[in-house]
């Protein structure tokens, strides 16, 4: 049998890669590309954070409208639904490296266009809101890329661990981001956009420094309609891995209510701009931990059930946030659903790096990555206009009550995915 070389890093992959002890639990840091691109996807989230708690707050200070809010989502979706045919191709065909470095740069340049704006005065949202869609369009080709390519920066047997790690970047970020965010905000919302700058600089530069091997092989596919849409054609094979990613979809679209933060904070509960960023932060102070549980101790069996049970979990959790008019209760609420919502991550990304062949990952995971902002972002925009319309509290209501819905019909409609118990990728 032709033995199978990594395409990105030369690595040879499956089994004739050394276990990972289970109780290794920073196995996939002592991979020197891996460290690098780690730091690298956090310093992102980090600047990520940062930047949107200080976009929502400055726009609802501005106009005082929820709906403006949603928007903030919406135009930072778009992009990624608009361009899923082409930002995938393009992980596929080109350096995938190279890719998220320039995405982070200009991400980088965004933030600077927003502290410009703001250091001149701000009178009007739809610069902001311009200047979002170019965040979009750069975080559309950023996400199929840093998600296909930590696949090809450790082994096989070090990748469930490795996704472990790769999520909580994005929670420690989801913590340390909103807070600091929160607090250089208060300080300056010019602070706020030149941290966020930086950080992006950071991440490109850090992306960069990840070695490249010297000479590549990568068969390329002729472009044409079938080669562009891979990605969907994979999915909609694979009931399994179209459950798991439609599951998450629906359940956070519905049950989302990180738009209405600055409504909680601001009219309900009354926190302030720090205390929003406590609010953002609130889900990943569950999530870590569960993340670094996950690290030494991956699901090995019934997984499928257990992200059926996180998932309604989620919604009920968020059903407590919704009703909550105590700060305290409302931070353990959102830790809660931070907890619950890392069980469903770690479950359909292990799902999606195993099961799909590295020569379509970047197409499936443009498809994901539309799947994850739909559920981000237009849920977003979902919570902002049903609070526009019938108030913030009821619309947080009925989004959790309609993620256990969700996780009751799709056990129904995915029964082989409810069945799973191992996250092995094909034979």
């Amino acid at each position: 049998m032709t033995e199978e070389i990594d395409s990105e890093t030369g690595a040879k992959p499956g089994p004739e890669t050394t276990d990972v002890p289970d109780e290794d639990r920073f196995a996939a840091f002592k991979n020197r590309r891996f460290l690098l691109y780690w730091l690298a996807r956090f310093a992102s989230s980090f600047a990520i954070q940062i930047v949107v708690v200080a976009v929502g707050w400055q726009i609802y200070a501005l106009t005082g409208d929820p709906l403006d809010l949603g928007l903030v989502g919406l135009c930072q979706f778009l992009p990624a639904l608009l361009l899923v045919l082409v930002t995938g191709s393009v992980a596929d065909r080109y350096s995938r490296r190279m890719v998220m470095g320039l995405a982070s740069l200009v991400e980088g340049v965004g933030a600077f266009a927003l502290l410009l704006l703001t250091w001149h005065g701000l009178a009007s949202p739809l610069p902001v809101f311009a200047i979002l869609i170019a965040f979009g369009i750069a975080r559309a080709f950023f996400g199929p890329a840093q998600q296909s390519l930590v696949v090809n920066l450790v082994t096989r047997q070090e990748l469930a661990n490795a996704i472990a790690w790769n999520s909580s970047s994005w929670q420690i970020a989801a913590i340390a981001g909103p807070v600091g965010g929160g607090l250089l905000y208060g300080i300056s919302p010019i602070a706020a956009y030149g941290t966020g700058f930086a950080l992006f600089v950071i991440s490109a530069f850090l992306v960069f420094l990840i070695k490249q091997p010297a000479a590549r092989k990568r068969e390329h596919e002729p472009a044409s309609f079938e080669t562009i849409v891979a990605g969907f054609r994979f999915i909609w094979s694979e009931k399994v891995v179209l459950g798991a990613i439609s599951l998450d979809l629906f359940a956070v679209l519905l049950g989302g209510a990180v738009a209405l933060m600055p409504v909680y904070a601001r009219d309900i509960l009354a926190v302030g701009p720090w205390g929003l960023g406590l609010l953002r932060a609130a889900p990943a102070f569950g999530a870590i931990p569960m993340a670094l549980f996950l690290a030494a101790h991956p699901i090995r069996d019934h997984a499928g059930a257990i992200m059926f049970a996180f998932v309604a979990l989620f919604g009920a959790f968020t059903i407590v946030f919704g009703l909550s008019a105590l700060p305290w209760l409302s931070i353990v609420a959102l830790a809660l659903m931070g907890a619950s919502d890392m069980i469903s991550v770690y479950v359909r990304e292990t799902l999606m790096q195993l099961w799909t062949p590295d020569d379509v990952r970047g197409r499936v995971n443009a498809v994901n990555q539309v799947f994850i902002g739909a559920s981000n972002e237009l849920g977003e925009f979902r919570a902002g206009g049903m609070a526009a319309l019938i108030g913030a509290v009821p619309a947080v209501v009925i989004g959790g009550a309609a993620t256990i819905g969700v996780a009751a019909i799709w056990s129904v409609l995915f029964p082989d995915l409810r069945k799973a118990r191992h996250l092995a990728g094909r034979s």
